[in-house]
This record gives C-alpha cells, structure tokens and sequence, in this order.
C-alpha cells in the first residue's frame, strides 16, 4: 500500500537524533516554558523574517488567539474562504464572529474580487487561507482591508515557506497562523502552532491571551506574578514537541525542494491526461503541501485507487456551508458556486519528501490506467 501519509520513514531515519533530543529536553526538568521553546521561536522568527512570535498549542489556537485580539462583539463579521478546513471557522465563532463567506477561483483559493462585495459595517478582518501551499493574492486583500480599516489575518497551516511577491507566508498581513500538525510541511509528532506579527503591542497581547491573560513578555513578571490581566486561554507547546520543531526546522527547506521535485514529476507525467492540475500563480512561490487535481469522476477513480493500493485523500469533500454546523451562516449559495463544483471533483495523491521515485512512477501509471477504464 502506497499511503497518503506517514511519518514512519522519517522517524527512522532521524529516530536517534530525535529521542536524543527529547531525552536531553526531559532531564532539563522543565516541561513548559524552557530553553526550547524560547530557541524554537526565535529560531521561527528569524527564518520567516518577522518582528515577533509565539507558539501556541496547534494551528487553531492561533487562528483564535489572533482573533481575540479584536475583542470582538455579537454580529461582528469576518470573511474567509468558502473552502477553508472546520478550524478557522470554529476559531472565528469561537472569538465571538460570525464567518461570512466568500466563493473560491480556479486555484482553490479565495476569490479576492468578490471580497470587496461581502464587506460591511460588521466586518472586522479578512482570514485568507494560502491552501495547498500557495498564497492568495495579498496585494488586493491588503490594499482594501488598509481602506475599509479591517485586519488581516493569513491562515498559514498549508503553506510555511511558500512566497509571494518574495514575502513569506505569514508575514504580511497583522497576524500569520501555522500549525504544526503532523502532516505539515513542519509537523510535529502532536500539536502545534505558531502566530507572527510585525506589531509589537500585539505581541504582547497574544503573549498574555496565550497563558490565562498572565503578562509573560517579560519572565519575571510572569515567575512573580500569578495575575491576569485580560482573559485569556491555556494554549502550550511543550518542550518536549518544541526540540522537535527545532530539529526539525533547520530541514524544512530540504522538505520542501523535495516536495516540489515530487509536484513537478506529477505534472510531467499526468499532463498528458484530462486531469486538471495544479498551477503556481504570477508572483507566488508554491510549496506542495498538497497536489490537489480534480476531475468529474473523483470518487470512481479514488475507489479504483484504493483497490490497487493507493491512498488518495478528498481535502475538503465539503465546502464550510454545506455542513450540518455551519449551514445558517448562509442563504444564497449560488455564490459559492465554484466551491460546490470544486469540492465534488477534487482529490489529493501522496505527496511528503519521504515518498520514492518508484513509489511516484507507480501512482502516475495506475493513475492513468485508472482514468482509461473510467
């Protein structure tokens, strides 16, 4: 079986390397708070070219502690992807918005001229979700949310290392989210996540929402003083998941060159087929989280995949407004037309550094064995 994903090649090759790590962080006596995660996220910070940063307990905390920073009211609104994964939309009801939301292009990605439609006297912020690995058009969504006074938060747990226009994902908009879920770019082997910024005085904030509203900027406050002053929320990122984050991190360009290799061996083999593949826009930097294609007949040629032992993985099979959760939040969906069509014909193939040539030869032949007999 040829899986979807998995950690195991990785973990053996860097097995030792890995437990050494943790081993050493445990014997330090400190499970939270220590000398790794302070590495961890400066190390972050400075690899990304931002101002400030924290880490936080996974990628949809981030999205919430970047979201409670607004302070925000019943009827507030914030626009996002139509397409986007359940977390940022319960992060944004969860801070207390309400998601309005807003049909997808081509690219999987958000439609930035039918933002400008959705914005009223109750929106708040802009959440672009850069999925798959690529960013969305930032100059447009920058250049209204500066003129309607609305902030932007990136949604970054797809695309950490990914570009546009040169600028790093995350860096900007006010707020860039990660996450460090396992089958990131940089996963962890649990939970994680991360929010920069460029704003010092926000950086202060999400520091104190971070740990119950405890001012923890600098140490000795927080070691002297057990007092909030906001509320806040417990979101950490031990230490024993932030000495694999930095082990991990000084690799992450080779993971991504790779999965680029991997995107670029794909296209050259299927671009002969009917299938619609992906595609790097003007002034972006793609970086493969995912090789999303679609066609009509998704589902049929998944099955037939499975059954000669090819995992292949639907993300999402569901746009936000069709789910039993989420279906108040709107009424006309013809708007989200796109969304809709999208979802029913897309599907992702493997795709990690760890995958082989053989492995890549092989899903790309009974691929297109699959789509002759369909």
């Amino acid at each position: 079986m040829i899986k979807f994903w998995s950690y195991d090649k990785e973990y053996k090759k860097e097995k030792k390397k890995i437990l050494s790590n943790i081993e050493k962080t445990i014997s330090k006596g400190n499970i939270f708070f220590g000398d790794q995660l302070d590495n961890f996220e400066k190390n972050f910070i400075k690899k990304y070219k931002a101002k400030y940063g924290i880490a936080v307990g996974s990628g949809t905390d981030a999205l919430l502690i970047a979201l409670k920073t607004l302070n925000l009211k019943p009827g507030d609104e914030i626009i996002t992807a139509a397409n986007t994964a359940i977390p940022t939309i319960s992060a944004i009801i969860n801070a207390g918005g309400t998601p309005r939301l807003v049909d997808i292009g081509q690219d999987y990605l958000i439609n930035v001229k039918k933002i400008k439609k959705e914005i009223s006297k109750k929106t708040k912020a802009i959440i672009p979700v850069h999925l798959y690995g690529q960013m969305c058009e930032m100059d447009s969504i920058i250049k209204l949310a500066k003129k309607e006074n609305i902030m932007v938060i990136e949604d970054c747990a797809q695309s950490q290392g990914a570009k546009y226009k040169n600028k790093y994902s995350g860096t900007i908009g006010t707020f860039g989210c990660f996450s460090f879920y396992p089958t990131k770019i940089l996963g962890a082997y649990g939970d994680g996540g991360f929010i920069l910024t460029n704003d010092y005085e926000l950086y202060k904030k999400i520091k104190r929402i971070r740990f119950y509203g405890i001012e923890t900027v600098e140490k000795t406050n927080f070691k002297d003083k057990y007092y909030a002053n906001e509320n806040g929320i417990n979101s950490r990122l031990d230490e024993i998941q932030a000495s694999i984050l930095n082990f991990k991190l000084k690799k992450v360009n080779s993971f991504i060159n790779k999965r680029k290799l991997i995107a670029k061996e794909y296209i050259k083999k299927l671009s002969s087929t009917e299938l619609e593949l992906p595609t790097e826009n003007l002034n972006c930097n793609h970086v493969y989280h995912l090789f999303t294609i679609y066609h009509a007949k998704a589902e049929k040629i998944k099955k037939k995949l499975l059954n000669l032992k090819i995992q292949t993985r639907s993300i999402y099979p569901y746009p936000i407004h069709k789910m039993k959760a989420y279906r108040s939040l709107i009424k006309n969906k013809q708007r989200l037309k796109n969304s809709e069509k999208k979802a029913k014909g897309i599907f992702c193939l493997p795709l990690y550094p760890e995958l082989n040539s053989f492995e890549v030869n092989k899903i790309c032949f009974t691929l297109k064995k699959v789509l002759k007999e369909i």
